[in-house]
């Protein structure tokens, strides 16, 4: 598989996996499901199925590795997304709330900027990108959905890596028109989809992109961070969340996020986890589970450092959705605790 086509496989998030695997089963399956779905649900996963255009062998295996044998081929299934959509919320919902859902979908995807890149094949995005000025590539990335932003960061020369991080750190609000011109031009040249809208970069902005590029990138940013502004450099740290920080939240989260993680990519997560955070998550689980995670930790035999380091950002990237969903807090020090 190239490395282009790995980035794709790379933290689908729970509603997309949804959405690919429905889209995948046909029309009446996914009715089916969305009956045991509450609106919210629904409405997220179906907005996910609204930005997908195709799905290649390896978004199926992903969200459902039962199934992938079906499509190991080299082919997509070509998918009529709005009309996929429409049919299945409509068999599913009374009339007005289908509609009000419908709506729903059409106004979101209006509001975010870029969010057709998650459909664009990485490499040839990166290489779109990463001749643009520099200032014009920081606004893109601040702009984008933080995982394709941190993959196209990844792949930017190291010249480029530092000094384009500090400019998304430092940007600032950006015109709706600006945004839009450059939204539609460069959707133009990769035939993707519409975006519009404009949001500020920021400090927040750039720790997001940070938390999904691989250690090396990482420490890269931080180095020409820490010699520009090291004041910036200690803000950006503060900021950011690594999987050892869940140490520090409550044992109720803990448990939320243990519900939302697979058992394989814990137990892969745990590989060079501290004592301190094993402690913290066999507490949180039942005595049985437990054990059976401490027994699988102990078969396991070696794993690569940069498949446990993916495994450790993608329960991160778990808890900070569930963050995101208000289901969670996660604390950063006195500021944020709750008493």
């Amino acid at each position: 598989m190239a490395e282009t086509e790995k980035a794709e496989e790379k933290k689908i998030p729970g509603a997309r996996k949804a959405a690919i695997f429905l889209m995948s089963m046909g029309e009446d399956y996914a009715t089916r499901a969305f009956e045991n779905m509450n609106e919210r649900q629904i409405s997220d996963v179906a907005f996910e199925m609204s930005l997908i255009d195709s799905i290649t062998p390896e978004m199926l295996k992903q969200a459902s590795l039962d199934f992938v044998g079906k499509f190991e081929g080299e082919s997509r299934m070509i998918i009529e997304s709005d009309s996929f959509i429409k049919n299945v919320v409509k068999k599913t919902l009374k009339s007005q709330d289908a509609d009000a859902v419908l709506d729903d979908i059409e106004k979101k995807k209006q509001e975010q900027p870029f969010i057709w890149s998650r459909n664009i094949n990485i490499g040839i995005l990166a290489g779109y990108v990463e001749g643009e000025h520099p200032q014009t590539i920081a606004m893109i990335l601040a702009h984008m959905p933080s995982e394709i932003s941190s993959e196209i960061l990844m792949s930017l020369s190291d010249d480029q890596k530092g000094d384009i991080s500090m400019r998304i750190a430092r940007l600032g609000q950006i015109s709706e028109d600006v945004v839009r011109d450059i939204d539609k031009a460069l959707k133009h040249e990769l035939s993707g989809a519409v975006g519009l809208g404009g949001k500020a970069g920021g400090l927040q902005v750039l720790v997001d992109i940070i938390n999904g590029v691989d250690k090396t990138t990482e420490d890269m940013v931080m180095e020409f961070v820490e010699e520009d502004n090291p004041e910036m450099a200690n803000d950006i740290r503060n900021l950011m969340f690594v999987f050892e920080d869940l140490t520090g939240i409550d044992d109720n989260a803990m448990r939320e996020i243990l519900k939302n993680v697979e058992s394989r990519q814990l137990t892969c997560a745990l590989k060079t986890a501290t004592d301190e955070m094993k402690e913290k998550i066999y507490s949180n689980l039942s005595k049985r589970a437990g054990e059976m995670l401490k027994d699988d930790l102990d078969v396991m035999g070696p794993v690569r450092l940069i498949e446990v380091e993916e495994a450790q950002q993608a329960v991160v990237h778990t808890a900070k959705e569930l963050e995101a969903d208000g289901a969670i807090t996660l604390g950063k020090g006195k500021d944020d605790v709750l008493v």
